[in-house]
């Protein structure tokens, strides 16, 4: 199975977001070929979930929610971030904006 760059992996989430009508930004970038990714999603400014793609035990990749819940306040939100990214100098952080971003993250992730 052909494994593919974090790198085109991120650039193809931004494609598919703004395809679908919303906004999608690089927040951090991480490492172009083996870099994790998170994603921020939000509709219309209110945050959503934290998503991160992580390696399964079955040896596929999974989305899962992570961090604060969110309706936590952004600085909590942020300060998971930063904390993330400083354990993790190879990590991506994405954000979309878009209706349903969990539901086009898993439709995405199915295909990849």
């Amino acid at each position: 199975m052909t494994r593919f760059t974090s790198r085109f992996l991120v650039d193809l989430l931004i494609r598919e977001t703004e395809a679908a009508g919303g906004f999608a930004a690089v927040l951090a970038a991480g490492d172009d070929h083996s870099g994790s990714i998170l994603v921020q999603c939000s509709d219309r400014g209110v945050a959503g979930p934290l998503l991160e793609r992580r390696f399964a035990m079955t040896g596929n990749y999974v989305w899962e929610a992570v961090g604060p819940d969110p309706a936590s306040d952004g600085e909590e939100r942020e300060n998971y971030q930063d904390r993330r990214r400083k354990a993790d100098p190879d990590l991506w952080i994405v954000e979309l904006d878009i209706a349903d971003a969990p539901r086009l993250v898993a439709e995405w992730g199915a295909l990849t």
